[in-house]
């Protein structure tokens, strides 16, 4: 019997490839909204952080487009949208 792979390890076996552009951007002046302070927490992939003038900053690379982020923040914080043809996740296991 083999043994079964942990979240990390599987998620470790995706591939992300960028797109042009990215396909989530904050929207200007709305980096220090609460929405987004608690993408910091709740992203699974960790692709929000803050700095030490408590503004939220993105790096798309690595989204697993899983949608929370537009869930929590809405239209008002965030210019969201699919990934252009052939870039984005892809999926490896399961």
């Amino acid at each position: 019997m083999t043994e079964a792979m942990d979240l990390k390890a599987k998620l470790g076996l995706d591939v992300f490839k960028p797109g042009s552009e990215a396909h989530i951007k904050i929207k200007t002046g709305r980096e220090k909204d609460p929405s987004l302070q608690k993408m910091v927490r709740i992203c699974p992939a960790g692709l929000y952080s803050k700095n030490e003038q408590e503004e939220v900053s993105l790096t798309v690379d690595g989204c697993l487009e899983c949608g929370t982020c537009r869930l929590v923040c809405g239209n008002d914080n965030l210019e969201w949208a699919y990934p252009e043809g052939g870039c984005g996740i892809q999926l490896r296991f399961g």
